[in-house]
C-alpha cells in the first residue's frame, strides 16, 4: 500500500493538537478554555443578517458570487481599509476573500513561496504556519520570541526578538516573515519600534512580510494596533490577513481576506482560483451588511470593535487573578484573547505520572482534562521540534467566554490547592 502513502511533500506531517484535544474534550468534557471561540452571542445585526439573506426575495444570494469576492463585502472592506492605511485599495484587485483566515495563508504561502525558499517564523506560531511553508516546499526557519523578565507581573510586551539574533535569520535565500500581531497565544502586541526593525530587515534583503492581523480589534490598555504595511517602504511588501470570525464572533463563518497591493494579491488569487474558487454567498453578503453597519459607527463608544475589547479587558483580568491565585503565573496579553500562563509553580504539587506524552504541558493539560475538568491547550504544540521546551512550563487559556464559565473555572482552579 506505499503506492498509496502521503506525497512526499507532507511526509512528517500529524494530526494538529486541534483533532487530539477535540477529541479530548469530547470524551471527557471538561469546561474547555482551551479552543479559542467565543461561547456567547455574536451582535443581533451580524446574526439577523444570515436570517434576512435566507428571507431575502434576490435569489442570487443563494448562486455563486464572484470567485475572488462578493462584490458588496470587498467593496465595504476597501473602504474601511483605505482609511485604516491612508491608500486607496481597488475593491477588486487589492483584496480576496479566503474561507477563513486559515485559506489566506494557505494561498498567500503557496502563491509566493518556492521550493528551497526560507521563511522566517517567530515562536511560538499558529500551528499551520510550519506545515504550510513545508507543503509549498520551502523551508521554515524560527526565531522565539523571548522572556526577558522573571519576576513580579509579566506583561506580553516582556516577550521579545533578540536584534541579532533576527538579522541573522535574514539572507538571500529568504522569501518571506509571517508576523502575527497581536499574537496568538502570547497576546504580544508588535509595538512601533520593533515592526520598523522588521521592515527594515525586509527591506533590506527584499522579503515579504505576511502580516497577520485576525485580533487587529482586539486591543487593551490603550495600547496601539500598528499595521506593518503603513511603514515606509512596506505596502508593496506586504500581505495583510483579516478574519470575520474573529472581528465578528462569528468563527463558524469561515470567512476571511488578504488585502495588498495587486502584484501580491494575484499569486493568492492563482492559488485560491484553482482550490477553493468561491466562498459562500450568503455568508459574503452577511459579513458586508455587518461592515456597513459598523463602517457607520467606526471610532464610536458602539462600535463593536470598540465594544469588544472594552468588555473582555475586565475578562482578561479576571483570569489573570484565578490563575495568580491558584499558583500559576500569568502572562497579561496586550491583545488577543488568549492567556498564557506558566504552571511550574504547581510541578512539585501534582502527579502527573499516569500521562505518557513525551512533552510536559501536554501532561499537564491531558491530567487536568481529566481530573479538573478543565481543558487548556499545550503551547509546546506552537513551537519547533528544537524549542518545544521552550513552551512546556506554559498553559493558554481562552477568556473570550461567558462570565459563567470563567466563574466554573476559577472554582475549578481553587481545589488544586
Amino acid at each position: 500500500m506505499e503506492k498509496f502513502d502521503l506525497p512526499k511533500r507532507l511526509q512528517g506531517s500529524t494530526p494538529s493538537v486541534w483533532n487530539e484535544y477535540i477529541a479530548l474534550a469530547m470524551q471527557y468534557k471538561p469546561l474547555n478554555l482551551g479552543q479559542g471561540f467565543p461561547d456567547d452571542a455574536a451582535p443581533d445585526y451580524v446574526t439577523n443578517s444570515l436570517a434576512d439573506i435566507a428571507k431575502d426575495e434576490n435569489p442570487l444570494l443563494h448562486q455563486y458570487t464572484r470567485g475572488n469576492g462578493h462584490v458588496r463585502l470587498v467593496q465595504a472592506l476597501s473602504k474601511l481599509y483605505s482609511g485604516l492605511v491612508g491608500k486607496e485599495l481597488n475593491p477588486l484587485s487589492d483584496i480576496l476573500i479566503t474561507s477563513g483566515a486559515y485559506e489566506a495563508l494557505y494561498s498567500t504561502i503557496m502563491g509566493h513561496v518556492d521550493e528551497g525558499e526560507e521563511v522566517i517564523i517567530i515562536e511560538p506560531f499558529f500551528d499551520c504556519y510550519e506545515p504550510m511553508v513545508k507543503m509549498a516546499r520551502g523551508v521554515p526557519r524560527f526565531i522565539p520570541l523571548k522572556l526577558r523578565k522573571k519576576d513580579g507581573p509579566i506583561s506580553s510586551a516582556d516577550w521579545v526578538l533578540d536584534d541579532l539574533e533576527l538579522e541573522k535569520m535574514f539572507n538571500e535565500k529568504t522569501k518571506m516573515i509571517i508576523l502575527n500581531t497581536p499574537h496568538n497565544p502570547i497576546g504580544k502586541v508588535f509595538h512601533r519600534q520593533e515592526l520598523e526593525r522588521i521592515a527594515a530587515l525586509c527591506r533590506q534583503w527584499n522579503v515579504l512580510c505576511v502580516s497577520d492581523e485576525v485580533y487587529e480589534w482586539l486591543v487593551f490598555d490603550g495600547v496601539e494596533h500598528v499595521r506593518i504595511c503603513t511603514l515606509p517602504g512596506m505596502w508593496d511588501r506586504t500581505i495583510t490577513i483579516g478574519s470575520a470570525g474573529k472581528t465578528f464572533s462569528v468563527t463558524g463563518w469561515k470567512i476571511g481576506w488578504a488585502y495588498g497591493p495587486h502584484h501580491l494579491i494575484r499569486n493568492l488569487q492563482m492559488v485560491h482560483q484553482n482550490s477553493v474558487y468561491t466562498c459562500p454567498t450568503p455568508l459574503q453578503e452577511g459579513v458586508a451588511r455587518s461592515f456597513e453597519v459598523e463602517l457607520a459607527r467606526l471610532g464610536k463608544p458602539e462600535s463593536y470593535f470598540l465594544s469588544l475589547p472594552r468588555e473582555l479587558q475586565p475578562k482578561r483580568d479576571f483570569m489573570a487573578k484565578f490563575l495568580s491565585d491558584a499558583g500559576l503565573r500569568p502572562t497579561i496579553p496586550e491583545g488577543g484573547y488568549f492567556m498564557v500562563a506558566d504552571w511550574s509553580p504547581l510541578a512539585s504539587k501534582l502527579d502527573l505520572s499516569s500521562e505518557v506524552d513525551k512533552y510536559r504541558d501536554y501532561k499537564f493539560t491531558k491530567w487536568m482534562t481529566k481530573n479538573m475538568g478543565l481543558q487548556g491547550i499545550p503551547p509546546s504544540a506552537f513551537y519547533s521540534e528544537p524549542n518545544k521546551h521552550l513552551g512546556e512550563d506554559f498553559v493558554r487559556y481562552c477568556f473570550i467566554k461567558k462570565q459563567a464559565n470563567l466563574d466554573k473555572a476559577a472554582e475549578l482552579l481553587k481545589k488544586l490547592n
